[in-house]
This record gives structure tokens, C-alpha cells and sequence, in this order.
């Protein structure tokens, strides 16, 4: 899942060439964030525990980056600030520990896709909370989503299934994150994006790390591979994958956005089939299809 930002520029400053590098980087992006669900079932750690190590360390990159910047843009002055800043890492920290858990419950794919409904979660809880208007065309994208979820668990006398406690704990996760991305929204106005990433990160693993130590039975990798694996996440998918995407959406147009929706569960799942042999059916298939499809509807709308 990403926090997608996008800024326009005039018409005809960059010629298609010089798109190549930001599309680069948005499909690099989009294939590291595809990872994180893989790494999580590769842990030798509990989801809760590669949930803390996820957001710990990856603030050594986001701290470093921070620290040696020139400008830092404005810092936090009151406590009511402070207060507001480590909003999103306890929302972050729910939606992690929520999603992580998710994965060893259902499919990777059912996971992904299912938590990537926060766009929807974000215009529902916008509605109820700020009275932001809604469309008929994200309720045509949310009916839609809807139909498609229940192909995905392939029709009304599947709804029963042992997966479906999985599912309902991803679409749980997908709230929370759409409460971190509304909570970053009313940050932006005062301040910058690595800011918000270095507060969220610190808070959400003060944040997990209790539930790792009361739920789980170990906290370290024991292993060369258990710790690279845990260093993977963090590096890979959560700290260098948001700031790829971050910085392709600064020179593309505001339509890519909805690609690195649809790219983290159609690459995670063909991760799945490669790295961890989870196939996916027909009727799996054509649910995800429509869901995406409802969801990219929705978010239009």
C-alpha cells in the first residue's frame, strides 16, 4: 500500500522522453511495495514483530536522508503539533499490524487487493467526517468493488470459507490506512512528506512494538536470513518503494496514481505464484479483475 502525492506541471514542459526515469521508478516502486506481502510470510518472526522491524528500520534511511537535508521544512512547535504528527504512525501501526496478520490468514493475493480498498474507506470516512461529497460514480465503483469481491470468494455459497476471517482482517487494515492517509492529508498543509514518513515511521513501531512483545514469541530473527529478510521490508518495500513512487508522481500526471494501485496486488500476486507457489484460480482471478476495475471507478469519482 502507498501514500501517492502528485504535482502538475505546464503543458508541454516535459517531453515524453523525459518521462523514462519516473516511469522507471514507478514500476520499480510498485514491484518493491509487491514484495512486502512475500517478505511477511518469509519472516521468521511473528506479523506483529516484522511489523515493528518494518517501520524501525527503515528510519535509519528516511532518518539519515532527513538529517543531511538542506532544507527541513517547518518543524513542529507546540505539543498539540507533536500530538498531531504521531497521529498517522498509530494509525499506520494499526493498519500494519492488522494487514501483517491478514497474510498468514488468506491468500496474498486476497490480502493486497482486499487492503487496497482504502481509497474507498478514505471518500466514505471523508463523507462522515467533513462532508466531502460523494459521487455517482464512486457509487457505481463501490458496487462494482462489491461484486467483485464476492466472485473473488467465488460466489454467495463460498462466502463461508475458512479464508474469510483473513479477508475481513485485511478489509479491517484497509480502514485503518485510509484514517493514516486522511491524517496525513490534514498534516500536508504545514508540512512536508519526509517529516510526516520519519514521525509516522517512529510512532507506528512505538506503537507495535508492545503487541509484538505480549503476542509473539520472539522478537529477533535468529538467523542471517531471518534478519535480511526483516531488512528487505523495511529497505526495500517500505522505505525505497514509497520514496520511487513519491518521486516518479512529481513528474507524471495525476492518472498515475491509479497504476500503483492496481500494481501492488497484481505483482504481489504473481510474486506469490513464483516465490511461494500460491496459485491463483479463474474465479480469483476474474474477482481481482473487478475489483480493481471498482475500485479505480470508485476512485475516479
Amino acid at each position: 500500500m502507498t501514500l501517492t502525492q502528485t504535482a502538475s506541471h505546464p503543458a508541454g514542459r516535459m517531453q515524453p522522453t523525459d518521462n523514462r526515469l519516473p516511469m522507471a521508478s514507478l514500476l520499480l516502486g510498485g514491484v518493491a511495495i509487491s514484495g512486502s506481502p512475500i517478505f511477511v510470510r518469509l519472516s521468521e518472526v511473528g506479523p506483529l514483530s516484522t511489523a515493528f522491524w518494518r517501520v524501525a528500520l527503515a528510519l535509519i534511511p528516511l532518518g539519515l536522508f532527513f538529517i543531511f537535508r538542506r532544507n527541513r521544512g517547518v518543524a513542529p512547535e507546540t505539543m498539540r503539533d507533536r500530538l498531531m504528527l504521531t497521529l498517522p504512525g498509530i494509525m499506520l501501526a494499526a493498519n500494519l499490524a492488522c494487514w501483517h496478520l491478514s497474510i498468514h490468514m488468506t491468500s496474498v493475493a486476497n490480502s493486497t487487493l482486499l487492503a487496497n480498498l482504502a481509497p474507498v474507506f478514505v471518500t466514505i470516512f471523508g463523507w462522515a467526517l467533513f462532508r466531502l461529497p460523494i459521487t455517482r460514480a464512486f457509487v457505481l465503483g463501490l458496487m462494482t468493488a462489491a461484486v467483485g469481491i464476492l466472485v473473488l470468494k467465488g460466489g454467495p455459497a463460498a462466502i463461508g470459507g475458512g479464508a474469510l476471517k483473513g479477508d475481513l482482517v485485511a478489509t479491517i487494515s484497509a480502514m485503518f490506512y485510509a484514517g493514516y492517509i486522511l491524517s496525513v492529508g490534514r498534516l500536508r498543509s504545514r508540512f512536508d512528506t519526509l517529516r510526516i514518513m520519519v514521525w509516522g515511521s517512529a510512532s507506528a513501531a512505538i506503537c507495535v512494538l508492545p503487541a509484538a512483545l505480549m503476542f509473539e514469541n520472539t522478537l529477533f530473527p535468529t538467523t542471517l536470513p531471518g534478519w535480511a529478510t526483516v531488512f528487505g521490508i523495511a529497505f526495500i518495500s517500505h522505505a525505497s518503494g514509497q520514496v520511487l513512487i513519491t518521486y516518479a508522481l512529481a513528474f507524471l500526471p495525476a492518472a498515475f496514481s491509479s497504476l500503483t494501485l492496481l500494481l501492488q496486488p497484481v505483482g504481489a500476486s504473481i510474486l506469490a505464484w513464483l516465490v511461494l507457489d500460491e496459485p491463483i484460480g479463474l474465479m480469483q482471478a476474474a474477482g481481482g479483475l473487478i475489483v480493481l476495475a471498482g475500485i479505480a471507478v470508485a476512485r475516479r469519482g
